[in-house]
Protein backbone atom coordinates (compact mmCIF):
# COMPACT_ATOMS: atom_id res chain seq x y z
CA UNK A 1 0.00 0.00 0.00
CA UNK A 2 3.19 2.39 -0.27
CA UNK A 3 2.35 3.45 -3.76
CA UNK A 4 -1.26 4.32 -3.06
CA UNK A 5 -0.07 6.27 -0.23
CA UNK A 6 2.74 8.40 -2.35
CA UNK A 7 0.00 8.29 -5.34
CA UNK A 8 -2.70 10.16 -3.00
CA UNK A 9 0.17 12.01 -1.25
CA UNK A 10 0.97 13.65 -4.64
CA UNK A 11 -2.25 14.41 -5.43
CA UNK A 12 -3.24 16.02 -2.41
CA UNK A 13 -5.46 13.93 -0.29
CA UNK A 14 -5.52 13.77 3.24
CA UNK A 15 -4.37 10.39 4.55
CA UNK A 16 -5.55 8.86 8.12
CA UNK A 17 -4.31 5.85 9.33
CA UNK A 18 -5.26 2.89 12.04
CA UNK A 19 -3.61 0.42 13.77
CA UNK A 20 -4.77 -2.88 13.34
CA UNK A 21 -3.69 -6.48 13.31
CA UNK A 22 -0.25 -6.50 14.71
CA UNK A 23 2.18 -4.23 12.53
CA UNK A 24 -1.23 -3.51 10.16
CA UNK A 25 -2.41 -0.54 8.94
CA UNK A 26 -6.06 0.52 8.08
CA UNK A 27 -5.82 3.54 5.67
CA UNK A 28 -8.78 5.95 4.61
CA UNK A 29 -8.14 8.59 2.26
CA UNK A 30 -10.31 11.96 1.64
CA UNK A 31 -9.87 14.27 -1.25
CA UNK A 32 -12.05 17.54 -0.91
CA UNK A 33 -13.54 19.16 -3.16
CA UNK A 34 -13.94 23.80 -3.54
CA UNK A 35 -17.72 22.94 -4.11
CA UNK A 36 -18.65 19.07 -4.17
CA UNK A 37 -22.07 18.65 -5.98
CA UNK A 38 -21.89 14.80 -4.73
CA UNK A 39 -19.91 12.89 -1.92
CA UNK A 40 -18.90 9.52 -3.32
CA UNK A 41 -17.09 6.41 -0.82
CA UNK A 42 -15.35 3.55 -2.37
CA UNK A 43 -13.76 0.29 -1.13
CA UNK A 44 -11.60 -2.91 -1.71
CA UNK A 45 -9.66 -5.08 -0.30
CA UNK A 46 -11.24 -6.44 2.38
CA UNK A 47 -10.96 -10.39 1.02
CA UNK A 48 -7.19 -10.28 0.66
CA UNK A 49 -6.90 -12.79 -1.95
CA UNK A 50 -8.37 -10.49 -4.44
CA UNK A 51 -6.25 -8.39 -5.63
CA UNK A 52 -7.69 -6.26 -8.54
CA UNK A 53 -9.26 -4.31 -6.50
CA UNK A 54 -6.32 -2.55 -4.64
CA UNK A 55 -4.81 -2.71 -8.21
CA UNK A 56 -7.74 -0.42 -9.77
CA UNK A 57 -7.74 1.84 -6.86
CA UNK A 58 -4.14 2.45 -7.39
CA UNK A 59 -4.52 3.26 -11.09
CA UNK A 60 -7.49 5.68 -10.04
CA UNK A 61 -5.44 7.63 -7.62
CA UNK A 62 -2.19 7.91 -10.09
CA UNK A 63 -4.37 8.84 -12.75
CA UNK A 64 -6.48 11.36 -11.21
CA UNK A 65 -8.93 12.09 -13.18
CA UNK A 66 -11.76 12.17 -10.93
CA UNK A 67 -14.45 14.66 -11.66
CA UNK A 68 -13.96 18.13 -10.21
CA UNK A 69 -17.15 18.84 -8.40
CA UNK A 70 -16.69 15.61 -6.42
CA UNK A 71 -15.69 14.49 -2.85
CA UNK A 72 -14.39 11.30 -2.48
CA UNK A 73 -13.85 9.20 0.51
CA UNK A 74 -11.82 5.78 -0.15
CA UNK A 75 -10.33 3.07 1.84
CA UNK A 76 -7.45 1.08 -0.48
CA UNK A 77 -7.13 -2.38 1.35
CA UNK A 78 -9.69 -2.90 4.28
CA UNK A 79 -7.46 -6.56 5.42
CA UNK A 80 -4.45 -5.82 5.18
CA UNK A 81 -3.25 -8.89 7.00
CA UNK A 82 -5.38 -10.95 4.34
CA UNK A 83 -3.67 -9.05 1.47
CA UNK A 84 -0.40 -10.18 3.01
CA UNK A 85 -1.42 -13.54 2.51
CA UNK A 86 -3.05 -13.49 -0.06
CA UNK A 87 -6.00 -14.81 2.01
CA UNK A 88 -9.79 -14.26 1.47
CA UNK A 89 -10.04 -14.18 5.60
CA UNK A 90 -8.12 -12.28 7.69
CA UNK A 91 -5.00 -13.54 9.76
CA UNK A 92 -7.52 -15.23 11.94
CA UNK A 93 -9.84 -16.98 9.78
CA UNK A 94 -12.40 -14.94 9.94
CA UNK A 95 -14.43 -13.30 6.53
CA UNK A 96 -14.15 -9.26 7.36
CA UNK A 97 -17.02 -8.56 5.11
CA UNK A 98 -19.31 -10.90 6.95
CA UNK A 99 -19.11 -8.74 10.42
CA UNK A 100 -21.01 -5.80 9.85
CA UNK A 101 -23.73 -6.49 12.18
CA UNK A 102 -21.71 -7.77 15.11
CA UNK A 103 -18.82 -5.58 14.59
CA UNK A 104 -16.00 -8.86 16.41
CA UNK A 105 -13.31 -7.77 14.61
CA UNK A 106 -10.60 -4.75 15.50
CA UNK A 107 -10.62 -3.89 11.68
CA UNK A 108 -14.22 -3.77 11.19
CA UNK A 109 -14.64 -2.06 14.62
CA UNK A 110 -12.11 0.91 13.22
CA UNK A 111 -13.64 0.93 9.61
CA UNK A 112 -16.96 1.81 10.85
CA UNK A 113 -15.79 4.08 13.46
CA UNK A 114 -14.14 5.93 11.17
CA UNK A 115 -17.66 6.18 8.12
CA UNK A 116 -19.75 7.12 11.66
CA UNK A 117 -17.26 10.22 11.58
CA UNK A 118 -17.75 11.00 7.82
CA UNK A 119 -21.21 12.64 5.83
CA UNK A 120 -23.51 11.12 3.99
CA UNK A 121 -22.56 9.73 0.62
CA UNK A 122 -24.61 10.04 -2.35
CA UNK A 123 -23.16 6.74 -3.69
CA UNK A 124 -21.19 3.85 -2.36
CA UNK A 125 -18.69 1.32 -4.33
CA UNK A 126 -16.99 -1.70 -2.79
CA UNK A 127 -14.53 -3.38 -5.01
CA UNK A 128 -14.56 -7.21 -5.48
CA UNK A 129 -13.82 -10.17 -7.30
CA UNK A 130 -15.62 -14.00 -7.65
CA UNK A 131 -13.42 -16.50 -8.48
CA UNK A 132 -16.74 -17.95 -9.97
CA UNK A 133 -17.76 -15.86 -11.86
CA UNK A 134 -18.68 -16.14 -15.44
CA UNK A 135 -17.96 -12.68 -16.08
CA UNK A 136 -18.20 -8.56 -14.41
CA UNK A 137 -21.51 -8.81 -12.62
CA UNK A 138 -22.54 -5.77 -9.75
CA UNK A 139 -25.09 -5.75 -6.38
CA UNK A 140 -27.04 -2.69 -6.77
CA UNK A 141 -28.81 -1.64 -3.27
CA UNK A 142 -31.69 1.16 -3.88
CA UNK A 143 -34.36 0.73 -1.61
CA UNK A 144 -35.23 4.35 -3.00
CA UNK A 145 -35.52 3.37 -5.94
CA UNK A 146 -33.04 6.40 -6.94
CA UNK A 147 -31.74 6.56 -10.76
CA UNK A 148 -29.91 4.00 -11.54
CA UNK A 149 -26.22 3.45 -12.78
CA UNK A 150 -26.52 -0.04 -12.90
CA UNK A 151 -26.79 -0.20 -17.01
CA UNK A 152 -24.42 2.08 -17.92
CA UNK A 153 -21.44 0.87 -15.29
CA UNK A 154 -22.51 -2.94 -17.34
CA UNK A 155 -22.40 -1.54 -21.04
CA UNK A 156 -19.08 0.44 -20.47
CA UNK A 157 -17.44 -2.51 -18.16
CA UNK A 158 -18.82 -4.89 -21.62
CA UNK A 159 -16.06 -3.01 -23.95
CA UNK A 160 -13.33 -4.28 -21.87
CA UNK A 161 -14.76 -7.54 -20.14
CA UNK A 162 -17.23 -10.13 -20.61
CA UNK A 163 -20.41 -9.70 -18.43
CA UNK A 164 -21.84 -12.62 -16.68
CA UNK A 165 -25.33 -13.97 -18.85
CA UNK A 166 -26.31 -16.42 -15.98
CA UNK A 167 -29.66 -15.83 -14.36
CA UNK A 168 -28.41 -16.45 -11.31
CA UNK A 169 -25.34 -15.71 -9.63
CA UNK A 170 -24.18 -16.67 -6.02
CA UNK A 171 -27.50 -17.91 -5.59
CA UNK A 172 -29.39 -14.79 -6.83
CA UNK A 173 -31.59 -14.12 -9.01
CA UNK A 174 -29.56 -12.12 -11.83
CA UNK A 175 -30.44 -9.87 -15.51
CA UNK A 176 -27.88 -8.80 -17.49
CA UNK A 177 -25.14 -9.02 -14.85
CA UNK A 178 -27.02 -6.67 -12.73
CA UNK A 179 -27.90 -8.46 -9.15
CA UNK A 180 -30.82 -6.61 -6.40
CA UNK A 181 -30.18 -8.38 -3.20
CA UNK A 182 -32.73 -8.48 -0.28
CA UNK A 183 -32.93 -5.34 1.83
CA UNK A 184 -34.63 -6.61 4.54
CA UNK A 185 -31.80 -6.37 7.60
CA UNK A 186 -34.25 -9.17 9.78
CA UNK A 187 -33.41 -11.26 6.77
CA UNK A 188 -29.31 -10.62 6.80
CA UNK A 189 -28.34 -12.55 9.67
CA UNK A 190 -24.30 -11.41 8.72
CA UNK A 191 -24.35 -7.75 7.02
CA UNK A 192 -21.30 -7.49 4.65
CA UNK A 193 -20.11 -3.98 4.10
CA UNK A 194 -22.50 -2.65 0.99
CA UNK A 195 -25.31 -3.52 3.34
CA UNK A 196 -24.19 -1.68 6.17
CA UNK A 197 -23.47 1.50 4.08
CA UNK A 198 -27.00 1.40 2.70
CA UNK A 199 -28.34 1.22 6.07
CA UNK A 200 -26.27 4.02 8.30
CA UNK A 201 -23.95 6.29 5.52
CA UNK A 202 -25.99 5.91 1.62
CA UNK A 203 -29.27 5.25 0.44
CA UNK A 204 -27.33 3.76 -3.32
CA UNK A 205 -24.57 1.70 -3.11
CA UNK A 206 -23.01 -0.91 -5.82
CA UNK A 207 -20.66 -4.06 -5.00
CA UNK A 208 -18.57 -4.40 -8.28
CA UNK A 209 -17.41 -7.88 -8.74
CA UNK A 210 -14.55 -8.63 -11.81
CA UNK A 211 -13.98 -12.68 -12.39
CA UNK A 212 -10.99 -14.04 -11.43
CA UNK A 213 -10.38 -16.23 -13.54
CA UNK A 214 -10.07 -13.53 -16.39
CA UNK A 215 -6.35 -11.84 -16.65
CA UNK A 216 -5.14 -9.65 -14.40
CA UNK A 217 -5.24 -6.89 -16.79
CA UNK A 218 -8.57 -7.28 -18.01
CA UNK A 219 -10.16 -7.50 -14.29
CA UNK A 220 -8.34 -3.98 -13.39
CA UNK A 221 -9.72 -2.95 -16.38
CA UNK A 222 -13.28 -3.92 -15.54
CA UNK A 223 -13.32 -2.37 -12.19
CA UNK A 224 -11.81 1.08 -13.23
CA UNK A 225 -14.08 1.29 -16.00
CA UNK A 226 -16.77 0.62 -13.56
CA UNK A 227 -15.91 2.99 -11.42
CA UNK A 228 -15.32 6.07 -14.15
CA UNK A 229 -18.63 4.97 -15.85
CA UNK A 230 -20.30 5.69 -12.70
CA UNK A 231 -18.62 8.05 -11.82
CA UNK A 232 -19.54 9.89 -15.05
CA UNK A 233 -23.60 9.59 -14.39
CA UNK A 234 -23.80 10.32 -10.62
Amino acid sequence: MGEVEQAALRHGWQIESFPVAGDFRLLALHRASAEPKRRVYLSTGIHGDEPAGPLAVRQLIEENMWPADTELFLCPCLNPAGFALNSREDERGRDLNRDYKHLETDEIRAHVAWLARQPMFDVTFCLHEDWEARGFYLYELNPEKRPSHAERVIAEVARVCPIDPSPEIDGRPARGGIIHPELDPLKRPQWPEAFWLVQHKTRLSYTLEAPSDFPMTTRVAALVTAVRAALASV
